[in-house]
């Protein structure tokens, strides 16, 4: 609705009309400035008070960056003096908010507002660090969102997971076979930790060496597939599958040598051996479900069923024809009969847990009928599909070791199927796992295998290694206990 002036010019009524025009050119009254130019503009009106218009934003075609204020500010100052006091004032008070980008959002009034540089993203001090998540729980994380967009290249022979150019903690660049400094400080670390820690520990180790967790896009696409439980299954896996069984053995002569190296007491030798047994429990389907670890452990405690050989707290008969074959499987910890006997006495509760869920339980994992649901296990049992694969010969009599055939196959095939499963169930066993640096290299193939041997040693032939290794174990068996 406009406002009728008085018919006579003359008369003073003109003046507070005059009056509403300087009032508009205040910052107090740039409201009504904005209302006067959704009609018609003031054609007597300054350059100063268009350019406010532009500075209050009513028009959004009127927007410009925050680069152009300079501009804008040095034109205010050409319209009046007030309006050049005032304008620095409105601008200082609200140039400390912190907005967002204008290219992400529609302009407001508020996109007039200076910005300061600083005050990009979060401001500084509103930043809580997040602690770094270990390397296998963030791997599993970009496993589940990268896009499975592959493309076929020819798979490599020489695929390895061991990385024998690391440095070592605990030995240094040129060691001896079995020092007693390193071994001091080995026994003090296993004192250190429960045997539920320690069984997490060799679950990473494991993952590790088998090539469930740890696996690098270049070795993926190197090998064709996503983990080394598939690779271990077909026929450029050799060496995966050579690795697998080295670090059986090198984890078992370890374990015997916890227990025979215990030269003091019958009590400190026994509480190695339950300290293993215990080691074993934690080990099992539905604690760690490590069953690559429980082999390991229950090969040191097991005279292992070596062509149906039995046999736990004794030692085998003369005239059998199987002792050659029991000493190559490490019958020395099991011929132990009075530390099994000191096991039994006073520690009743893990003799009864090794022979009634231990021994039968590894019995059926040998033979393929034991637990591997991906639920309770996180590492299945790759030893008789690598041997099988290896070309050695299945235990038992042809009937028998047929079936076994059919079963270790067809166990391999599901395996390789179940391997994002088993690597899941993994990672979510070690979720918030935070390991001990020096325990874990403890735990590595290459570390006990330049433990055993020395640094020179290490690189003899493997079965020449073996077998001067299990001659020495045989010796102090046999100091320890010489009536056996």
């Amino acid at each position: 609705m406009e406002r009728t002036l008085p018919a006579n010019p003359g008369t003073t009524a003109s003046c507070p009309a005059r009056a509403r025009k300087w009032s508009d050119s205040q910052p107090a009254g740039l409201e009504h400035v904005g209302w006067s130019r959704e009609g018609h503009s003031d054609p007597g009106a300054s350059p100063g008070s268009t350019l406010a218009l532009t500075c209050m934003g009513s028009d959004p075609e009127l927007l410009k960056p925050p680069a152009l204020l300079g501009s804008i500010a040095d034109s205010l100052s050409a319209s009046d003096g007030q309006l050049h006091v005032k304008t620095p004032t409105k601008l200082t008070r609200t140039s400390s908010l912190v907005l967002p980008d204008a290219s992400e959002q529609p302009p407001t009034y508020c996109e007039l507002v200076l910005r300061v540089p600083s005050a990009q993203g979060t401001p500084p001090g509103l930043q809580c660090p997040q602690p770094e998540a270990p390397w296998w729980e963030a791997q599993e994380k970009e496993k589940e969102e990268e896009e499975e967009e592959k493309s076929f290249a020819r798979p490599q022979a020489d695929i390895s997971f061991c990385h024998p150019g690391k440095s070592s903690g605990l030995l240094g660049p040129q060691n001896r076979p079995l020092e007693p400094k390193v071994l001091n400080t080995l026994r003090g670390l296993f004192l250190e930790h429960h045997p539920g820690s320690t069984a997490l520990h060799l679950l990473l180790a494991d993952c590790q060496a088998a090539g469930l967790l740890g696996v690098t896009q270049a070795q993926r696409d190197a090998m064709g597939v996503d983990s080394g439980l598939e690779l271990l299954t077909l026929p450029h896996g050799h060496r995966l599958r050579s690795e697998l069984l080295e670090r059986h053995e090198v984890l078992v002569l370890a374990g015997a040598l916890a227990v025979l190296g215990c030269t003091g007491p019958l009590e400190e030798r026994t509480a190695a051996l339950r300290g293993l047994v215990e080691l074993a429990l934690a080990l099992r389907p539905g604690a760690a479900g490590d069953l690559p670890g429980l082999a390991a452990v229950m090969g040191v405690l097991l005279m292992p069923q070596v062509h149906g050989v039995p046999g736990w707290g004794g030692s085998p008969g003369a005239g059998d024809g199987k002792v050659e074959a029991c000493s190559r499987s490490l019958p020395q910890v099991s011929r132990l009969e009075q530390t099994w006997c000191q096991l039994r006495r006073s520690h009743t509760e893990a003799a009864v847990a090794f022979e009634q869920e231990l021994k039968p339980l590894m019995r059926a994992l040998d033979e393929g009928a034991g637990p591997c649901d991906p639920g309770e296990v996180a590492l299945p049992h790759v030893a008789p599909a690598v041997r099988l694969l290896e070309g050695e010969e299945l235990p038992g009599p042809p009937e028998e070791s047929c079936e076994q055939l059919l079963r270790t196959l067809q166990g391999a095939r599901q395996m390789a199927r179940d391997a994002p499963k088993f690597r899941k169930a993994a990672a979510r066993r070690l979720k918030g796992f935070r390991p001990n640096p020096d325990l874990q290299e403890a735990l590595t193939t290459n570390f006990l295998r330049r433990l055993l041997w020395g640094s020179r040693g290490e690189g003899a032939p493997r079965d020449s290694r073996l077998e001067k290794f299990r001659q020495v174990l045989s010796v102090l068996s046999l100091r320890l206990e010489p009536d056996c």
